[in-house]
């Protein structure tokens, strides 16, 4: 099965950039391929543990890992990601950390939404990402 894949950034809507890293593309356009969605994704290590109490960088790493996992379980690779939402208790102090970020979301440079909510399942968790793939 092929696929086809573009990542576009229509000229007429500015691109979002923190420390440098342009954080998503604008629109990814997929046609053929595999679908893959993967849940919310949290702070949790494979024993179920909360990875990083008060600490947003580290928590944004186990999430990246776990939604890696994911892909990977799947036969996915980070570049494969088209869609992200995070869900973020604190976006100032989660928008300080755009290199860990970087380092699982820039490969595929998904469309991504992000937004600050009161509070996720546990009171100790700061960050929260759902994503979905396309892969051949």
């Amino acid at each position: 099965m092929s696929i086809n894949r573009q990542n576009r950034q229509p000229p007429d809507l500015p691109l979002r950039k923190v420390n440098g890293h342009t954080l998503y593309s604008h629109v990814v356009s997929v046609e053929g391929g595999r679908h893959i969605h993967i849940s919310g994704q949290l702070s949790r290590d494979s024993s179920g543990n909360v990875v990083g109490a008060g600490d947003m960088a580290a928590q944004i790493e186990q999430v990246g890992k776990n939604v890696l996992a994911c892909l990977v379980d799947a036969g996915a690779e980070l570049t494969d990601l088209v869609r992200t939402t995070t869900y973020t208790t604190d976006i100032d102090e989660f928008f300080k950390h755009v290199d860990v970020r970087m380092k699982y979301f820039g490969p595929g440079m998904p469309t991504s939404t992000t937004v600050e909510v009161r509070r996720l399942s546990h009171p100790d968790f700061l960050v929260e990402v759902e994503a979905y793939a396309v892969i051949a």
